[in-house]
C-alpha cells in the first residue's frame, strides 16, 4: 500500500501503527543492550539509510530520531514526546528486531536480511545508489542482486520514498513487480518523487491512500485527550483553523498554549483560550515562507495581517507584489475580489513579531471592524434564509473572538444560530456566551444558548425554507425510504447535519432490503460524530436487533470502552473469540471503527 497526504498529517506515524499490528511483538522494548544502537541517519537506523555508520556529527552513537544516545545504550525520549508517540516509535524501531529481540546489525549480515525491514530517503542521499538499503545490502550490489538479497524480506516499510535516490526506488518497484514482499511506501502529497515511486500507484501495482486533513470533530477530541483538560467550542475551533491538519503543529500550539498559561476558566469545567498565538520554533518554520520575504512583499503581507480582507483595486498595494504573493500560494483572491492570506496562521504570526511602531501604523490604516462586521452577519443571515449553511469563512467575527475583543450580541446571536444549523452544538453555545460575556441581558443570545443546550433537532424551524425541508416532510409523510435518502444526502450537501442524522435514521428505520437500512444508519452515525453537542441524534438502539446475544454483549462492553483483553476477562472467552465477535459486529451494524459502537448502542461517546 502508498500512503500519502501532506507533511505533518501522519503518515509515518500510521504506518508504524499498521506495522505494529501486523508484526507480532512489535510494541514491545528493544532490549537495553540495543537501545541506542540505531540511528536516523546511520547504516541500521534506516530513516535517512545510507550514510555509512550509526554516528551523528559529533562522532557519538545517535539514537533513532538522530539525537545523542545516552551512556549505557540508554536513548534520550524526543522532547515532548507522549506515550502514544513512544509506542509509535517503537514499532518502527521493531523493524529491526530479530525474533530474539536483536537488531538487525547484531543477528544479520546483508546476505541474511531480517523478514522485516525498514528504509528511507533524504535529500542528502538522493545521489547515492541504493543508500536507503545500505543496511541490508553489500557496497557493490547490481539491482538484479539486491531483488535476490532481499527476498526473505516479508514485510518493507518504506519511510519518505519521494526523497529516495534513483536506484532505491527502481528496487522498490521491482519489489512491487515481483509481489512477494509486503510494501508499505510513505510519500508526501504533491513532492517530486522517483518515477519508478510513481509508477508503483500509475501502473496500479499498490493501492494508494491520501491522508486528507483532520476533521473538526476528530480534532476536539484530540484536543481534549492531549491537553487533559476540556476546551470550550471556539478554542477547539479555532486551533483547527490554525494547523488545517497538520497534527505536528497541533501539538506544539497546543502544548504552548498550555504551558505559557494562556488557558482561563470558561463554562463549567472548560478553559478557553483568547490572546495572540505563541511563536513557537514550530510556528515560526512553519511561516518562514512569509517571514522570509522580500521588503515589499512582506510589507504588503503585513497590511494583510492587520486589515484583511482588502477590496481589489487595493490602491496601496502593488499588483505585480500581489501577483508574485498569489503565485507562490501565499494569498487567495476570492470571488468577491477580496484579498486574503492563504493560510490562516500567518496573519497571527506577523502581527505578533511586528514592532510596536509598525504595528500602530498598520493597525490605524484599517477600517473600523464594525462595518465588517455588519457585512458578515448579513452575509450569513442571507445563506441561512436561503437553506445553506455550508461552511464560510467569516474571518472578522472569528478574529476579535480569538483576540479576546468585544463581539457584538447580534453577531454573535447569527453566529451561534448559524452553527447551530449546522449540527456544531457546542460552537452554538460558545458564540452565545461570547455575546453574553460583554452583553449579558441580550435575550437573542440567551435564547439561542438554551436552543443549543437543549440539543434537540427543531424540524419546524426552517418550514418556511421550502425545498429541501418540503421534500424531506414530504417523504416522511409518504414512508418514502429512497426519498428520506435523497432528501438527506441534498440537507447534507447544504450543511443541515443535525437534520441529516434524522433523515438517515428515518429511513433506516424504513428500508426494508438490510443493506440499503445499513448504508443508512452508517452514513446517520458517521454524521452524528460530527454533531458535536447533539442530544444522541444517531439511530441508538436501533442497530443491536441486528446482534446475536453475545454479540450485543461484546458490543455493549466495548461501547463502555473496555478493551478486548477487559471484555475477555470478564466473560471469560479468548481476546480472539471477542476480535472475531466484534468484526462480525462491526460487519452487521455498517460500523467503521470501535469509536462509533457508542452512539449505535445509545451510550455517551
Amino acid at each position: 500500500m502508498i500512503l500519502t497526504g501532506p507533511p505533518g498529517h501522519g503518515r509515518t506515524r500510521l504506518a508504524a501503527e499498521a506495522v505494529r499490528d501486523l508484526v507480532p511483538g512489535a510494541a514491545r522494548e528493544a532490549p537495553r543492550g540495543a537501545r541506542g544502537r540505531t540511528a536516523r541517519g546511520g547504516l541500521q537506523g534506516a530513516h535517512g539509510a545510507g550514510t555509512r555508520g550509526a554516528r551523528g556529527r559529533s562522532g557519538a552513537p545517535t539514537g533513532p530520531y538522530g539525537r545523542a544516545a545516552e551512556p549505557h545504550g540508554r536513548e534520550t525520549a524526543p522532547r515532548g514526546e507522549t506515550p502514544a508517540d513512544a509506542r509509535a516509535r517503537q514499532s518502527t524501531d521493531a523493524l529491526h528486531e530479530t525474533p530474539a529481540g536483536t537488531r538487525p546489525h547484531a543477528r544479520h549480515t546483508p546476505d541474511a536480511p531480517p523478514a522485516c525491514a525498514r528504509v528511507a530517503g533524504t535529500p542528502e542521499t538522493r545521489a547515492l545508489p541504493f543508500a536507503a538499503f545500505a543496511h541490508l545490502l553489500p557496497e557493490d550490489v547490481t539491482l538484479h542482486r539486491a531483488v535476490e538479497l532481499l527476498a526473505p524480506v516479508r514485510l518493507l516499510l518504506v519511510d519518505d520514498a519521494h526523497l529516495l535516490d534513483d536506484a532505491s526506488a527502481a528496487l522498490v518497484h521491482q519489489l512491487a513487480v515481483q509481489g512477494r514482499t509486503r510494501l508499505l511506501v510513505v510519500t508526501a502529497e504533491g513532492a517530486p518523487a522517483p518515477a519508478a515511486i510513481t509508477r508503483l500507484w500509475a501502473d496500479e501495482l499498490l493501492p494508494r491512500l491520501v491522508l486528507g486533513p483532520l476533521p473538526h470533530d476528530e480534532t476536539a477530541r484530540l484536543l481534549a485527550a492531549g491537553t487533559g483538560v476540556e476546551l470550550d467550542a471556539l478554542t477547539a475551533h479555532r486551533l483547527h483553523r490554525l494547523c488545517r491538519g497538520d497534527l505536528r503543529l497541533l501539538r506544539e500550539l497546543a502544548d504552548a498554549v498550555r504551558e505559557q498559561g494562556l488557558l482561563v476558566p470558561a463554562e463549567g469545567a472548560e478553559y478557553a483560550w483568547r490572546g495572540p498565538v505563541p511563536v513557537t520554533a514550530a510556528v515560526r518554520e512553519h511561516a518562514a515562507a512569509v517571514l522570509a520575504r522580500t521588503d515589499a512583499e512582506r510589507e504588503t503581507l503585513d497590511r494583510l495581517a492587520f486589515a484583511e480582507p482588502l477590496p481589489m483595486p487595493a490602491h496601496r498595494l502593488d499588483l505585480g507584489v500581489l501577483e508574485r504573493l498569489e503565485a507562490d500560494g501565499l494569498i487567495e483572491v476570492g470571488e468577491d475580489t477580496r484579498v486574503r492570506l492563504a493560510d490562516p496562521l500567518h496573519g497571527p504570526v506577523l502581527r505578533a513579531v511586528a514592532g510596536r511602531l509598525r504595528s500602530l501604523r498598520l493597525t490605524g490604516e484599517r477600517e473600523p471592524h464594525d462595518v465588517a462586521l455588519a457585512e458578515e452577519s448579513a452575509e450569513l443571515v442571507r445563506r441561512m434564509t436561503a437553506a445553506d449553511v455550508r461552511d464560510t469563512r467569516a474571518p472578522v467575527g472569528e478574529w476579535l473572538a480569538a483576540e479576546g475583543e468585544p463581539v457584538a450580541a447580534v453577531h454573535a446571536c447569527v453566529r451561534a444560530r448559524f452553527a447551530r444549523l449546522r449540527g456544531d452544538l457546542r460552537l452554538a453555545a460558545s458564540w452565545a456566551r461570547e455575546g453574553l460575556r460583554h452583553t449579558p441581558g441580550d435575550a437573542f443570545c440567551r435564547a439561542e444558548l438554551a436552543r443549543a443546550e437543549d440539543g434537540a433537532v427543531r424540524p419546524d424551524e426552517m418550514r418556511d425554507a421550502g425545498g429541501v425541508f418540503a421534500l424531506h416532510a414530504c417523504a416522511l409523510a409518504q414512508g418514502d425510504a429512497a426519498a428520506l435518502d435523497e432528501a438527506a444526502r441534498e440537507l447534507e450537501e447544504r450543511g443541515f447535519l443535525l437534520h441529516a442524522v434524522q433523515a438517515r435514521t428515518q429511513a433506516a428505520h424504513l428500508h426494508r432490503d438490510p443493506r440499503a437500512a445499513r448504508a443508512a444508519r452508517t452514513r446517520a452515525v458517521a454524521l452524528a460524530r460530527r454533531c458535536q453537542g447533539a442530544a444522541h441524534p444517531a439511530p441508538t438502539g436501533l442497530a443491536l436487533d441486528e446482534l446475536t446475544a453475545r454479540q450485543r454483549q461484546i458490543v455493549t462492553l466495548a461501547a463502555a470502552g473496555l478493551s478486548n483483553r477487559q471484555i475477555a476477562e470478564r466473560l471469560t472467552l479468548s481476546i480472539r473469540t471477542v476480535g472475531n465477535h466484534l468484526y462480525s459486529a462491526y460487519t452487521r451494524l455498517g460500523a467503521s471503527d470501535r469509536d462509533a459502537l457508542p452512539w449505535l448502542v445509545g451510550q455517551p461517546a
